[in-house]
């Protein structure tokens, strides 16, 4: 199975430790060369991880062959769709919400970040998600307490104390 990924999930799941989680469960991880550039850069957050990681996924892509709504996404949201549609991909990393919408309406296969780390539990990579949301929850990265509640409830575990 391929995956395309997007720069949102991807810091996420660097930020859990759980990039290799990707290859465990994805035959292919890939991402837009833009989406590589974004989250390469020196001084953003988990960079060198994810530069490290990354290195030999990345793909150019013109999206402009493709009929996607920008709808204000970003360079990287676009490209990682219309690679998604070019390689035929089994499913699209996105965890950004106006993202998610668009790539549903483009007929695109989602998952995200939480999606992983729920995967990464059911085939016994991680024992809990909660440490990690909670680890998710006490970063930049924004995660509404409505989504924790649900993740958890899949999970089969308890809320955030």
């Amino acid at each position: 199975m391929i995956i395309v990924a997007d720069s949102s999930a991807l810091v996420a799941l660097a930020l859990w430790n759980g990039l290799q989680w990707l290859d465990y469960l994805f035959d292919k991880v890939i991402v837009p060369q833009t989406v590589f550039n974004e989250v390469a850069i020196v001084g953003k957050p988990q960079s060198n991880t994810l530069r490290e990681y990354l290195i030999g996924k990345s793909a150019s892509v013109d999206h402009s062959n493709f009929v996607l709504t920008s709808c204000e996404l970003g360079q990287g949201e676009l490209e990682a769709m219309a690679l998604y549609k070019l390689l035929k991909a089994d499913y699209l990393l996105i965890d950004d919400q106006r993202a998610r919408k668009v790539a549903q309406l483009n007929q695109i296969k989602l998952t995200g970040s939480q999606g992983v780390l729920l995967l990464a539990k059911h085939h016994g990579l991680i024992s809990k998600v909660k440490p990690y949301l909670r680890n998710l929850h006490r970063s930049k990265i924004y995660i509404s307490d409505s989504l924790i509640c649900k993740i958890l409830h899949l999970a089969g575990e308890s809320q955030l104390q």
